[in-house]
């Protein structure tokens, strides 16, 4: 069961001017709690003055520790954004030696290291779960290759530059690097511009053989991965060997078309760290807004249907959707839903987050 525990944090180091490396101190007590997997996320919690809780997601961006004892630090990334209440916060405020809550890594935008070739297409701060896959994989796996192809507004708004460039000079012969700037143009490499679908449709077949990578990972906003996602499938690549990961999705405006009225008083029966509880719906509410009202301990972060923190596998009856941008389809076969996305249809349904 996914818990939050206190760290404190060890260094908050810049590296642009809209982002910085935060690195948590994990004592040796929690450190098998916080063993974490290559591409895995953290939600960090905090309560600002007037008593709002405050959760939001980041990537763990360090390589999986040798050992059987667990990670001493953890380091996510915190890119700045636009009245964005907790990274003006990590930007502004917060300072090595305070302490915030952080939630045991969840996430299944994961790559094992294995044999094999992988690539990967990110976009912006979509570098840091990979930056954690790649470092993982060549360490571990001599027969491993990647191809990273990266996507940046300009060179020094570029995250992790130097820690990237030090992979390849580690692995040159196992590590193919594609840097695109959007807004300005390289003394050498690819020419300036966006990665959407046509370009990429064009590109990849000249980088790497596109049809022998063991598996895709896609990270960024979602214009990029939606775009990268058709490309990779308009040249062949079959869905299970594409993975994806957004970072941020414009709220949702309304309800999808078509989608059926959202019954008051249906029953939610939910299963949580092993405690069984059925409570009524409020009409609107999702299945996560339900459960919160009565076991505030019901695992979420974004709420906006992107991280999967509050992923649950549906036991019986049937819901609505509104959007989902973190399960994949296997997931979704195996009847797996997102708790903060999903509304009750009919007069019961019932959930298990421990699934």
């Amino acid at each position: 069961m996914a818990a939050f525990h206190p760290l404190r944090v060890a260094e908050v180091e810049r590296l642009t001017d809209d982002s910085v490396a935060v690195t948590f101190d994990v004592p040796p007590e929690l450190r098998e709690e916080y063993r974490f997997a290559a591409g895995q996320h953290l939600a960090l919690r905090r309560f600002t003055d007037s008593g709002e809780q405050i959760r939001r997601t980041y990537s763990v961006c360090d390589p999986v520790p040798y050992g059987d004892g667990g990670p001493h630090t953890l380091r996510v990334a915190v890119r700045l954004v636009e009245a964005g209440e907790f990274s003006t916060y990590a930007h502004k405020e917060l300072r090595a030696g305070e302490v915030l809550e952080v939630l045991t890594p969840a996430g299944r935008f994961i790559l094992e290291p294995k044999p094999g070739h992988f690539a990967a297409i990110v976009g912006g701060s979509g570098i840091t779960p990979v930056l954690s896959q790649v470092s993982t994989l060549l360490a571990r796996q001599r027969d491993a290759r990647f191809c990273l192809i990266r996507s940046d507004r300009t060179a020094a708004s570029t995250m992790f530059l130097e820690e990237v460039a030090d992979l390849k000079d580690r692995y040159p012969e196992r590590l193919q690097l594609v840097t695109v700037l959007s807004r300005e143009e390289q003394q050498a490499g690819m020419p300036s511009g966006r990665l959407d679908q046509e370009r990429l449709t064009g590109m990849l077949p000249a980088l790497l053989p596109v049809d022998s990578v063991d598996g895709w990972f896609l990270c960024g906003p979602y214009g990029l991965v939606q775009g990268a996602e058709r490309a990779l499938r308009g040249l062949g690549v079959p869905r299970n060997r594409i993975h994806e990961e957004i970072f941020h999705v414009e709220a949702a405006t309304s309800a999808p078309a078509g989608a059926a009225a959202i019954p008051s008083g249906s029953v939610v029966r939910a299963t949580l760290d092993g405690r069984a509880g059925s409570w009524p719906s409020a009409g609107g509410e999702s299945v996560l807004e339900t459960v919160l009202r009565n076991r505030p301990d019901a695992p979420y972060a974004c709420k906006g249907g992107v991280c999967g923190t509050c992923r649950a596998r549906l036991v019986t009856g049937e819901v609505r959707m509104d959007r989902n941008f973190a399960l994949e389809v296997e997931e979704l076969e195996a009847g797996y839903v997102l708790a903060c996305q999903s509304h009750p249809v009919g007069d019961a349904v019932e959930v298990n987050f421990d699934a």
